[in-house]
């Protein structure tokens, strides 16, 4: 039994050695490591680029917000600058407007003969407040030059020649009609009633719109019957009470239509 024994144990033994020299034994790559090692340097320098351009980007992106900061900033600043002037002139507007409408007011009653209004009739100011005025300082600087020298000097011989000049060289000034008016009411004072007729007519004719064509009318007609012209005088009154009835105007020539028809 002892040598069976021992052979038994000897083939096991090299059974054994068989099993174990049959298993595969570990193998390093040296070559496919050193491939890992190479991507993942070259991964990292790719990552690193990577990092460093969205920081510039970023940093960028914080320079344009802030400059289009700066510049919101700077349009607010300004905005409130043009609604500051904006408001200013507004105001200065108003304001001369005001002025116009009380000058247009002392200029009706400083022209007016002193027997052309009844003591119970007052000077014409019929829509008054419904006149343009003017954003050109200049065309105001020279209206407000005529009107002052009836107005303050009561010089009405130099204030003809200063209404001409206005009226020639602002044709189309939302005060034509007043300074036309005007100056056929300086014309008329002084007893110039061709020249007068004619700046009346042009009031008449050129601005319908106008508050002071109904004026004008009556103007035109009180010079016809100044020259005796009866029948002009009698149509333009009837024209007068036809298109302006309820008007101060009106209520002046009713009484000298009336003395006409008698």
């Amino acid at each position: 039994m002892k040598p069976n024994s021992i052979l038994f144990g000897m083939s096991f033994a090299v059974a054994a050695n068989i099993a174990v020299a049959a298993e595969p034994a570990p193998v390093i790559e040296v070559t496919a490591g050193n491939s890992v090692s190479g991507n993942s340097s070259s991964l990292s320098e790719q990552l690193g680029n990577l990092e460093r351009k969205l920081d510039a980007r970023n940093r960028a992106q914080v320079n344009v917000q802030r400059q289009l900061d700066d510049l919101q900033n700077e349009v607010n600043e300004l905005r409130g600058i043009t609604e500051l002037h904006t408001y200013q002139l507004s105001q200065v507007l108003d304001r001369q407007r005001e002025l116009y409408q009380e000058l247009d007011r002392r200029v009706s009653e400083a022209l007016k003969p002193a027997n052309q209004v009844p003591t119970s009739i007052s000077a014409p100011t019929d829509n008054a407040g419904s006149v343009n005025y003017s954003s050109n300082l200049t065309e105001n600087e020279a209206y407000d030059r005529a009107v002052n020298m009836v107005l303050k000097d009561k010089r009405y011989e130099q204030a003809i020649p200063e209404f001409e000049a206005f009226n020639q060289k602002y044709p189309n000034s939302s005060y034509a009609a007043n300074a036309h008016y005007w100056l056929g009411q300086l014309l008329f004072n002084k007893g110039e009633l061709t020249r007068a007729r004619q700046e009346f007519d042009v009031v008449v004719s050129q601005f319908p719109d106008s508050s002071k064509r109904s004026d004008a009318l009556l103007k035109l007609a009180m010079v016809e019957q100044k020259e005796n012209n009866k029948g002009k005088a009698i149509a333009i009154y009837q024209k007068l009470l036809a298109e302006y009835p309820n008007s101060s105007a009106a209520k002046l020539a009713q009484p000298r239509l009336k003395s006409l028809k008698q």
